[in-house]
């Protein structure tokens, strides 16, 4: 298998879960804007979660261009991660149903705390298809966001229980500390 056969099928399930988590918002009862006040808490935990798919689907996508050789155990990373994602539409949900109740907010920390840890999976095992002094390798070994998101993640799941809004403060700041595309990675995959 090519990985563009991989990464197809992945921004397949990605498309999916963004497509799943939109169908959850219902149409409001009233027909003016005070209407919509009671989906905020429903829209911004799906403002949260989209960023979030994008910036996976995004960071996935110059991942897999350093993929030399796809095998059984890279595609079950790669299915690893892309199921820790596709739980993301129920958390996303229920976080916004129950407008940022503790546990809901914890789950969805703990999550993203799993994707993270396989996408870290992921990157390691391509990693290992490239000599330890090639710049991808370097460039990787080097990737603080990678190392610095699980722990903030950790963060945001322990204090759910303390205030919400801290753990929310923890979500925004991983988003956007990924927000941006690392242009090392882009250099790397460029020069290939």
């Amino acid at each position: 298998m090519k990985a563009n056969r991989m990464e197809a099928f992945s921004d397949g399930v990605l498309a999916i879960i963004i497509t799943i988590m939109v169908l959850e918002f219902k149409v409001p009862e009233g027909h003016d804007w005070p209407a919509l006040v009671g989906l905020a808490p429903k829209m911004i935990s799906y403002i949260f979660s989209f960023v979030y798919v994008g910036i996976y689907w995004n960071n996935h996508h110059h991942l897999l261009h350093m993929v030399r050789k796809v095998n059984g155990g890279l595609m079950w990373l790669n299915l690893l991660l892309l199921f820790w994602l596709s739980l993301v539409p129920f958390t996303t949900a229920w976080m916004g149903e129950s407008h940022f109740a503790p546990t809901p907010t914890a789950l969805y920390g703990i999550i993203l705390l799993l994707a993270a840890f396989s996408y870290r999976l992921l990157q390691r095992m391509i990693m290992h298809q490239h000599s330890g002094e090639s710049s991808f390798v370097v460039t990787m070994g080097k990737d603080w966001k990678v190392k610095l998101s699980p722990l903030l993640y950790l963060i945001a799941v322990l204090t759910a229980y303390l205030h919400t809004g801290i753990s929310c403060f923890f979500f925004v700041l991983v988003a956007v500390i990924w927000f941006v595309p690392d242009k090392r990675i882009e250099h790397v995959v460029g020069g290939r």
